[in-house]
């Protein structure tokens, strides 16, 4: 079966009522920060009557930015059964999926080397912070750092002879 890109009027989408997939604002805004700098690259997925299957979020972020028409594909040889399942699948399958985080890392790392807005990926900044290993300079607590009047051990090995030594404590002849 061949499926065909067809443009659709944002307004003449019908949201699915029972969509179980929650869309924030903030992630509606990363939506239309990632239509701005992509495209819209992702179809939304129709049924016969115009009701959407899938792109829930990425049509409420083309109707704020006042995109007048859509890619959509339309999947008028599901049943019903199927386009409800479908509407849960399409979110869920995705959560699923995992992440290497050493690859990411070394993406992000690139992106951030090319002057790439990493937001645009839909991480946080503390997100790109832990997986680039950036060091977060807020500041702590005592529950968190510990007690700032005691001093622990740190030790060293000495790469000659593996001998141990506590480097806070260690004084130089």
């Amino acid at each position: 079966m061949k499926h065909k890109i067809e443009y659709v009027s944002t307004q003449e989408l019908i949201p699915y009522a029972r969509n179980s997939r929650t869309h924030s604002d903030e992630q509606v805004a990363q939506i239309c920060a990632s239509i701005k700098e992509f495209g819209f690259t992702n179809p939304v997925l129709i049924d016969a009557d115009g009701v959407i299957i899938a792109g829930h979020g990425r049509t409420i972020a083309a109707q704020r930015l006042k995109i007048k028409e859509v890619p959509c594909l339309r999947l008028s040889h599901l049943t019903e059964a199927q386009k409800k399942a479908y509407v849960i699948a399409d979110n869920k399958l995705a959560l699923n999926a995992g992440w290497d985080d050493e690859m990411l890392a070394v993406e992000l790392g690139e992106l951030s080397e090319l002057n790439f807005d990493l937001e645009k990926t839909g991480f946080t900044n503390d997100e790109i912070s832990s997986l680039l290993g950036n060091i977060n300079f807020d500041p702590g607590n005592e529950e968190g750092q510990g007690a700032l009047d005691v001093i622990d051990p740190e030790f060293v090995s000495c790469p000659n002879c593996a001998f141990k030594f506590d480097v806070k404590n260690y004084e130089k002849n």
